[in-house]
């Protein structure tokens, strides 16, 4: 292709720029070979003032740019618009610096996206804002993609470098690097945390935890405030994280590299020393820190010289609470701790120890030096050594040793010497003990390296430090650049294509320079060496070994203290000063010895330690003792440093490496603000301008066949499209581009030079060009034509439309007349009757006055009469009841003087008779015999309590496990029912409004007095306002109930978010227990045995945390229903027992039982006399005559009370027997029934008829239900009438009464009555439902005790009846016997080995849940707890395992949700329960349970069902999760020239499936048909169908819409229209399955909203408004995202511009709702379980001979 194609008019390229590096620029003529200047104008319209601009001159507006005629370079051009914001920069069709800079411009300001793909390399722009885009939903949403499927992320890069280990079983490292304040700390964080959370510990520990806790520990301790970051980290680290054979994380290991330890004594201005010094004097006041008497940081001088003490948004004191808490997490003791923070606070103190000058070459130090004291104090050593010799030196010569003392110079440089060694040394411990901690637990089988590592750095002033950093980056920058070619060769050579082999910069001379003999390090360390050695010699050995040999090193011109070399980055001057020093890293020997005779025993340990050349350079200063014959040196520190990176390197190129390239947008730290200039520095720096020149070099642009086929398939012609897209492809491009080494064909994918994507852009667009003005011809014609059509017959219309109206006003005209005549007329009647009746109305209001007057008259002067009257009855009553009283005063106290005398006479005699013997012996006969009977019977009971309390005891013992786990439990039933005032709260805030009401009221009436007593009130006004009360107290009861159904359903979530997790903990402990026992040899029923334990262990405490939510379900139950059900189930039951009877026998028994009370009442009260010593009245003593009578006495009344006990058993005995006789009939109707069962018992005939005749039992079953829910709900709606009939007619007599009070009390006493009346009802109704439940717990005892004795009475009676029933007529109960021990072979042949389609042959697809069902009523017939809690617990157990085993299998899970589901039921139906079993039939309440109750089983299966349906759904997911986003995303179903973008680089690089192998919409839909066959098949209920259904369409929609949130290349507008036309889809088969009402439409309605939002305008306010109006279901992060991410795809498109963005902020800042980005995709709707009844009766079912199940026997 020709240059001139390029560059013709109005061609977009790119004009160096000054301050914006390059600005955009559009040809204004065309250029053409042999052109001196390019004619331009800038795409702002902008021109610069001065008249030349490097190769730019301005003439008239207009730019021209000159063209070097040496080079004959011409300006980058600019990408077409469709690959603007690209996720891979490599996809670019033109490869240059000013594309890059561009496209990482668009990304991070316009999108806010931080993270772009630049080929192997993840560049990470720092936002310096909080993202929500690391949450755990993002990282579950990352978790198992292939890398390109989604935007970039740093989780994308984690997630290969999992994947790769996991799949290779090669060890893996992610390299982070970028200079200070970039953002690599954090980077470095998150991959830690991605790999924490998509792994699980193999150990107990949570090795995860620890691993992520070791980031505040390294922060705190190695990372400070610099001018350009806030928390920099100040050293290299490198983390091995190691994962097992199953990829769990193991333990990890830590290495640091190159500590600045300068850092500890001096920081510039507007720096800190590390966060640790800080944090420890912001928390000195606590009191464990009394000890240290630190201060504030101000104090130090070691965190004073930067005079920045705090950071903005950073709480020093908190982060010491997170440092502690992870120095606890990870294994540090107390003591530990404080002796880490003792050496801190020693090393703050040290830093303020003063150095006096003596003279010259002496100092001293004062003895009165307070933190020199403080110092020595907290590391336990001698004052007055650590003085001297911080001011002393000792030299050692061949034959002696001398003491010479030192400049204040040298003693303040010894002081900080010291306290940098001993920071470094605490910082090298510190290290170790973590990795001691995080040793692997297990073998290690790979591991995933983490390196956080500083980038290239250059400063004003460049030291030891920067020179390391940048030779590491050297060396990290070859392993890159080798890294790029390797993988740029194998994909051409995979792809089978011919290219030559390209050079790249290779960095290696310069990295000679550094590490080579007679290198940079090389005299350094030989400079050391030297006895008088110094930087100036250094330096001056280097400009004679270097200058002149290497062109990569310089000397500056100005300077002989310094030397230059020429980075990969950039040149870079060092200055000398200190690099010896530095290089040499001594301590003076004498302070070494000193702290080694302290008593601190860290500080000793710390000091101790032998230095070895494998050890990391975390501990950076090493102890060096040189005696007078040794001559061995210590490593320096350049050395070491070189070794650990040799290692590092070694070690990274036996890795996998995956790199991410941080990047600082700008220094100011503001949000989201690209600054090109220092952008561009750091992308030279990094090395992604060197990958996009490999890149470049071949064939950047890939699109496979396909691909390139649906993007440019409107280039081709018809003729040439053949069958083979690969031949198509080829034949096309022949066409289009002449030039045949533009692009390669290779096997699966087509690769093009730079520029050729952006050529074909702009001929398809040409292409489309055209067809759309050939479109808009034939449009145009066509409408001229139509509105030629549309006003000819407009003319035909409007001319019968005229002549019409004429002829209608001629014939209005005459109407008119006919009117005025007929209007006269009735106007002069109607005048002339007005006045009549205004003169008769005048008449009869005047009588009517002058009536009204007379009458009032009359009516006063009654009513003065009659008040006078009463007035003169009441004074003279009061004048007559006052003349009573003193009378009948008078009369009762002589009464009370003569009743005195009598009374004390009586009591003379009586006490003279109680002395006599006679009487004592008359009160004492028969006592002595009835008080040795209670004396024995006292022994025997005695004897009772001995044994009873030896079986408490031990009871005791065994209950204790059982009663701590309860404990727990009421401790929950006590923090819910503290509620209870809350909600009293609420009543007495209810009823102060209702005062509140009622005060307003009387206002009003206040108000409307004068009107009042002028016009009296008509009686519906009244009425009206008590009316407005009642509606407003029933509205706030329904309020009231509406919230007690919220706060029941959020109970119901949060209850079965519990007991997932604890089926969850459950499973996981008995995973651990499985591994335990593996080794051991134990047998299936002994394992039985233990399950069984286990879960009778936990069951209580499941019951007792299940009883509230039952309360809470009851309390929704309306006090009236209850009390008519009540009533009506009283009734029925009366209907059936002869009324006669009943009464007589009533009678009876209440003769009985008062007879019975009065006997209890007088052995009561002659207990009392026999314990009472103290009377006048002693009783008589053991043995004697009077003690026996009373004795003999007792024993009457107990025999006569236990008669009347044995009469009142009979008596209700004869009632249970008289109810039963009515069901007699019903039992010979189901003998009939019986007798088919012998007939052709295994054969299929009775199969199919058994089935015929179940499913009409169910047709009619469900008709009758029907009927009485309708019958049921028209009685309602007649008491309901009744009611308010009865409630309108007090109303009436209310008004009738209030109407004879005063007119101003008549509101007051209509509001008080009608508070009263509810208040009264209230309290009726709970005093009689209180009642009726006492009534009813009281009979159902009773019931059964006498059910019992009645059953143990016929069994015996019938005993030695003889009867012959012949097999035909034998009767079956609905049970199913087995013996004991046979539950194991019951549950393996029923529920282990069964499978669903063994059981799909019979019709009775819950043929397991009614087998057990009938065992647990066998069970419960012969009244044998143990097998009943056997059978259920083993249940239990069993289906836990086969779903623990088969859960992926989607039919065996949904069998067992519905044979759970309806063995659930069934335990409700046949429970007794009148709420259930007045849905049976009265054969099905034969086969209720009789001995047990189960209440507590149902719970516990509830829950059994629950986690059933939890895997239920989890199945389904797993099963969906591969094809949503394939079918709702990534398929087309109408494909055309709006389509979606052409995929991105990376995912070009997988393989293409075909079309016919793609997953579609309709994929999804045929595994939805299948889930929803399956659970029918099953028989599941219609409502957990539902739930299924409502929860798999969520789980739908999350997936769909979180991707959607993810991949920018999936928001386009032709995207959004086929995902509404998808949604449609998806509710279309809803409709088709009968489920539009389950709540799944509605569950689809944020990616319907989102796919709306891709499809609205998004350009003007009013726009914004019906946006915010239309996303209700979306949050606001969702729809900034999504505005965000809209990326155009073709010509019409136009990115939504930042300010609409910021109108659509503004108006959603005020939605109170959740500010989540991404959708739980693991949040389960709360379902519950309603009974559904069954028609199948138990003694109808046959157990096919396939189940093997030979051993029960039905009964």
């Amino acid at each position: 292709m020709a240059v001139s194609e390029l560059y013709s008019k109005s061609a977009r390229v790119w004009l160096p720029d000054p301050e914006e590096v390059w600005r955009s620029a559009e040809l204004t003529r065309a250029f053409t070979p042999g052109d001196q200047v390019l004619s331009l104008r800038l795409e702002d319209g902008s021109v610069r003032d001065r008249q030349w601009i490097g190769n730019l001159c301005k003439i008239d507006h207009v730019l021209e740019h000159r063209i070097d005629l040496k080079s004959n370079r011409l300006p980058p051009l600019r990408n077409p618009n469709l690959l603007v914001g690209e996720n891979d920069l490599t996809a670019l069709s033109y490869l240059h610096e000013p594309a890059v800079l561009h496209n990482l411009k668009v990304r991070f300001t316009d999108s806010k996206l931080i993270y772009t793909y630049c080929g192997i390399v993840l560049v990470a722009i720092n936002p310096y804002s909080s993202l929500p885009i690391y949450e755990a939903d993002i990282i579950h949403a990352y978790s198992g993609q292939t890398l390109g499927d989604m935007d970039p992320h740093i989780f994308a890069v984690a997630e290969e470098a999992y994947k790769n280990m996991a799949r290779d079983e090669r060890n893996q490292s992610v390299i982070v690097s970028g200079e200070s304040g970039a953002g690599k700390t954090v980077s470095a964080k998150y991959v830690m945390r991605y790999f924490a959370t998509v792994s699980r510990s193999s150990v107990q520990a949570n090795v995860e935890d620890k691993v992520l806790a070791s980031n505040p520990i390294m922060e705190a301790i190695g990372n400070a405030k610099t001018t350009r970051n806030d928390n920099s980290s100040r050293f290299g680290k490198y983390i091995e994280i190691g994962f097992d054979k199953k990829n769990r994380i193991i333990g990890a290991m830590m290495k640091t590299y190159l500590l600045e330890k300068s850092r500890v004594v001096f920081q510039p201005l507007g720096e800190r020393n590390y966060h640790i010094l800080y944090q420890l004097c912001a928390s000195s006041h606590l009191p464990e820190f009394k000890d240290f008497k630190l201060s504030c940081a101000d104090d130090y001088l070691c965190t004073n010289q930067g005079q920045c003490l705090a950071i903005e948004g950073v709480d020093d004191a908190a982060d010491m609470t997170e440092t502690r808490r992870a120095l606890t997490l990870l294994g540090f003791s107390d003591s530990d701790q404080m002796s880490l923070f003792r050496i801190l606070a020693a090393i703050l103190h040290f830093s303020n120890v003063e150095v006096k000058a003596q003279s010259a070459d002496s100092s001293s130090i004062t003895p009165d030096q307070h933190h020199l004291a403080m110092f020595c104090e907290l590391m336990g050593v001698a004052y007055q050594d650590m003085a001297y010799w911080l001011c002393h030196r000792k030299l050692r010569t061949a034959t002696e040793t001398f003491v010479k003392t030192l400049s204040k110079v040298s003693a303040v440089n010894g002081r900080d010497a010291l306290a940098k060694h001993i920071y470094a040394k605490l910082f090298g411990w510190i290290v170790d003990s973590i990795n001691r901690t995080l040793k692997f637990a297990a073998t290690r089988r790979c591991f995933i390296g983490i390196l956080d590592i500083y980038g290239f750095e250059t400063f004003d002033v460049n030291s030891f430090e920067q020179f390391c950093i940048n030779y590491a980056n050297e060396k990290l920058q070859q392993q890159f650049n080798l890294h790029v070619f390797k993988l740029e060769q194998e994909e051409y050579m995979k792809e089978e294509i011919p290219w030559s082999l390209i050079d790249f910069s290779d960095n290696e001379p310069c990295i000679r320079l550094i590490e080579a003999r007679m290198g940079v390090l090389d005299l350094l360390d030989e400079e050391c060496r030297m006895p008088k050695g110094s930087d100036d010699t250094w330096v001056q050995k280097l400009y004679t070994t270097l200058l002149k040999q290497n062109v990569h090193f310089d000397k500056p011109r100005l300077s002989n203290t310094a030397f230059i070399i020429h980075h990969f980055a950039d040149k870079v001057e060092y200055q000398c000063d200190g690099f010896l020093e530095k290089n040499k890293d001594t301590v003076n020997e004498e302070h070494i010895n000193v702290l080694k005779m302290s008593k601190f025993d860290l500080l000793v340990m710390l000091l101790e330690e032998q230095e070895t050349d494998t050890n990391s350079t975390s501990s950076t200063s090493k102890r060096c003792r040189q005696g007078p014959a040794s001559k061995v040196h210590k490593k320096t520190v350049g050395l070491q440093f070189r070794q650990s990176l040799t290692l590092l390197m070694d070690m990274l190129n036996a890795t996998t490496p995956h790199y991410v390239r941080c990047i600082k947008p700008n220094d100011q730290k503001a949000p989201f603000t690209l600054e090109p200039m220092r952008t561009v520095q750091q992308l030279r720096s990094c090395g992604v301008l060197e990958t996009i020149r490999i890149s470049a070099a071949g064939y950047p642009s890939r699109w496979t066949y396909q691909e390139f086929f649906k993007r440019y398939g409107v280039l081709v012609r018809q003729k040439d499209v053949q069958t083979n897209f690969n031949q198509t492809c080829k034949t096309a491009l022949e066409k289009l581009i002449e030039d045949r080494d533009k692009y390669q064909f290779g096997r699966t994918k087509i690769f093009f030079r730079a520029g050729q994507v952006a050529y074909l852009e702009d001929l398809r667009s040409e292409k489309l060009r055209l067809a759309c003005v050939s479109i808009q011809k034939t449009l145009r014609c066509w409408l001229a034509r139509k509105k030629y059509l549309r006003m000819r017959r407009s003319a035909v219309v409007l001319q019968k439309h005229v002549r019409a109206q004429q002829a209608c006003r001629f014939v209005r005209l005459l109407r008119w007349t006919n009117a005025a005549v007929v209007i006269q007329k009735n106007v002069r009647m109607w005048a002339g009757r007005r006045a009549y009746q205004r003169e008769r109305s005048a008449a009869v209001t005047i009588q009517g006055c002058f009536r009204s007057y007379k009458a009032r008259q009359s009516y006063y002067k009654l009513l003065y009469e009659q008040k006078t009257v009463v007035i003169q009855s009441w004074v003279r009553g009061w004048l007559a009841r006052k003349r009573h009283q003193r009378y009948l005063a008078a009369v009762v106290l002589l009464q009370s003087c003569v009743r005195r005398l009598g009374a004390r006479r009586e009591l003379k005699r009586l006490r003279a008779e109680a002395r006599s013997v006679e009487h004592f012996k008359k009160l004492n006969v028969g006592m002595e015999n009835k008080i040795m009977q209670l004396q024995r019977r006292i022994d025997q009971q005695q004897k009772e309590h001995r044994e009873a309390s030896v079986r408490q005891s031990a009871l005791e013992k065994t209950q204790a496990a059982e009663q701590k786990r309860l404990r727990g439990a009421e401790l929950d039933a006590l923090t819910k029912a503290h509620r209870i005032p809350s909600l009293l709260e609420q009543l007495a805030s209810l009823h102060r409004e209702l005062d509140a009401v009622g005060r307003e009221k009387e206002e009003q009436a206040r108000a409307h007095q004068e009107h009042t007593l002028k016009v009296r009130p008509h009686p519906t006004h009244t009425h009206y306002n008590c009316f407005v009360f009642v509606v407003a107290e029933s509205q706030a009861a329904l309020e009231t109930n509406r919230q007690l159904e919220k706060e029941l359903l959020e109970e119901r979530a949060h209850y079965q978010s519990l007991l997932s997790e604890h089926l969850q903990l459950e499973e996981r402990h008995g995973d651990l227990q499985d591994k335990m026992n593996r080794s051991s040899d134990v047998t299936l029923c002994c394992c039985v045995l233990q399950d069984v334990t286990r879960a009778a262990v936990d069951m209580p405490v499941l019951l007792k945390l299940q009883r509230k939510v039952k309360e809470l379900e009851e309390e929704k139950r309306s006090l009236f229903g209850q009390l008519n059900r009540r009533e009506e189930a009283e009734q029925e039951k009366s209907k059936t027992v002869n009324r006669a009877e009943l009464d007589t026998e009533a009678l009876k028994r209440q003769e009985l039982e008062s007879e019975n009370k009065r006997l209890k009442q007088d052995l009561g009260s002659l207990r009392k006399s026999l314990t009472d010593d103290s009377g006048p009245l002693a009783p008589p003593k053991p043995g004697s005559m009077p003690y026996n009578v009373l004795l003999e006495q007792l024993d009457c009344s107990n025999e006569e009370l236990e008669m009347r006990k044995e009469e009142v058993l009979l008596l209700r005995s004869h009632m249970v027997r008289q109810t039963a006789f009515k069901h007699k009939s019903l039992n010979q109707i189901s003998l009939l029934s019986a007798k088919l069962h012998t007939l052709n018992e295994d054969g299929e005939l009775w199969l199919a008829y058994e089935g015929l005749k179940e499913t009409n039992r169910v047709l009619e079953g469900l008709l009758q239900d029907q009927g009485r829910a309708h019958q049921q709900e028209v009685q309602e709606v007649r008491r309901e009438l009744l009611g308010v009939k009865e409630e309108s007619g007090r109303q009436q007599q209310l008004l009738a009464q209030s109407l004879l009070l005063p007119k101003e009390a008549q509101v007051e006493a209509c509001l008080q009555h009608e508070i009263t009346r509810l208040a009264n009802e209230n309290l009726d109704l709970m005093e009689r439902q209180e009642g009726q439940d006492k009534t009813v717990r009281v009979l159902k005892q009773q019931l059964k005790s006498y059910a019992e004795r009645l059953e143990e009475q016929s069994t015996v009676s019938q005993i030695g009846i003889p009867v012959n029933i012949t097999r035909k007529e034998k009767v079956f109960q609905g049970m199913l016997e087995y013996k004991e021990g046979d539950e194991s072979m019951l549950l393996k042949n029923l529920v282990v080995d069964l499978t669903p389609r063994s059981v799909a042959v019979s019709s009775l697809p819950w043929l397991p849940a009614y087998i057990i069902f009938m065992c647990i009523r066998y069970a419960d017939h012969i009244n044998d707890e143990e097998r009943v809690s056997t059978l259920l617990n083993s249940t239990i157990i069993s289906i836990k395992g086969v779903i623990k085993r088969r859960g992926k299998d989607f039919e065996t899970v949904s069998f067992w949700l519905a044979n759970a589901g309806r063995f659930l039921h069934c335990l409700r139906q046949y429970s007794g329960d009148e709420d259930f079993t007045k849905h049976n039939t009265p054969r099905q309440n034969e086969h209720c349970l009789t001995n047990f109750e189960l209440s507590g089983y149902q719970q516990v299966f509830g829950d059994l069902v629950i986690q059933i349906y939890q895997q239920l759904i989890k199945c389904t997911q797993d099963q969906l999760l591969p094809l949503i986003v394939a079918g709702m995303l990534e398929h087309e179903t109408a494909q055309g020239v709006l389509g979606s973008m052409p995929a991105s680089q990376r995912k070009r690089g997988a393989s293409v499936a075909e079309e016919a192998d793609a997953v579609t919409v309709e994929t999804i839909l045929q595994q939805l048909s299948l889930f929803h066959g399956a659970m029918r098949q099953h028989d599941m209920d219609q409502e957990l169908v539902r739930q299924a259904v409502r929860q798999l369409f969520h789980f739908i929609c999350a997936v769909t819409l979180n991707h959607l949130l993810l991949r920018k290349d999936m928001c386009s507008w032709g995207k959004g229209l086929q995902i509404r036309y998808k949604a449609w889809q998806l509710e279309e088969w809803l409709m088709e399955k009968e489920l539009s009402d389950c709540g799944a439409k509605e569950a689809l309605e944020p990616l319907v909203q989102a796919a709306q939002l891709l499809q609205i305008n998004k350009k003007t306010p009013a726009d914004a408004q019906a946006i915010c109006a239309m996303c209700s279901a979306l949050t606001a992060p969702q729809i900034v995202k999504v505005l965000n991410l809209y990326t155009p795809v073709i010509e019409f498109e136009e990115r939504v511009s930042p300010t609409f963005i910021a109108t659509i902020q503004d108006l959603l800042r005020d939605r109170s709702e959740p500010t989540t980005l991404m959708m739980d995709v693991k949040s389960v709707f709360p379902i519950s379980i309603p009974f559904v009844p069954s028609l199948v009766v138990m003694d109808a079912i046959q157990i096919p001979a396939s189940l093997h199940l030979g051993f029960l026997t039905r009964v």
